[in-house]
């Protein structure tokens, strides 16, 4: 059985969604954020990567979730919620699956200015990180201007990690979405989804340690 080491309000929550998904068992082991909100001493020493996600499956330990969602889909589900390099929609998959690291590497940037807002170089870096923000967000609403879920007309592994970016990510990087329509409806969408709904009460941002 698949052991998801979960921290607290981290992208580990995907990887709980993706196990209700396809209705495959795991056990989730909880790791709540230190004071200072980050991981505790015990998570880091899961792996030398020591991020979030961290799985076990058998003797192995897995980290990155890209890597995991896809691994679980093809291992355990046949391929399930994935696109292989036949079908015509491969390139939409690959781009949105790692979509979120476009937006992880400009919330890191913002982290950084908030830390040093008067460096010499802290006006164009903000303009630049503010420019590529605008064009992922126009180019995520284009995508789903014309289909329903960002890899066609089915739901796959890259939704999965998208709706982080959309939720959690977008907090820290003080993004709304007043002005994108088609991406408000999509996440409406993707919440309607019963096992996202089960996940983010088990393991999402505002979900508590059992007992």
């Amino acid at each position: 059985m698949i052991v998801i080491h979960h921290l607290g309000a981290s992208q580990s929550d995907r990887v709980v969604w993706l196990m209700e998904e396809l209705g495959l068992p795991y056990e989730l082991k909880w790791y709540n954020r230190k004071a200072d909100r980050l991981a505790p001493d015990e998570y880091l020493a899961l792996h030398p990567a020591a991020t979030a996600p961290v799985i076990q499956d058998g003797d192995r330990t897995l980290v990155e979730s890209a890597a995991i969602v896809e691994y679980i889909c093809h291992r355990y589900a046949g391929g399930r919620f994935t696109v292989g390099p036949s079908r015509p929609e491969y390139y939409d998959y690959l781009y949105w699956m790692h979509f979120n690291n476009n937006l992880l590497g400009l919330f890191f940037g913002k982290l950084a200015l908030r830390g040093n807002p008067e460096g010499p170089d802290a006006q164009r870096v903000a303009g630049l990180i503010q420019r590529r923000e605008n064009g992922y967000f126009r180019h995520l609403e284009q995508t789903l201007g014309k289909t329903p879920y960002l890899a066609g007309a089915e739901f796959t592994c890259a939704d999965i990690m998208t709706m982080f970016v959309l939720t959690n990510l977008a907090i820290g990087l003080a993004r709304k979405f007043d002005d994108l329509p088609n991406t408000q409806a999509y996440m409406k969408r993707i919440a309607a989804r019963p096992a996202y709904a089960k996940a983010m009460a088990i393991a999402g941002p505002k979900a508590t340690p059992p007992g």
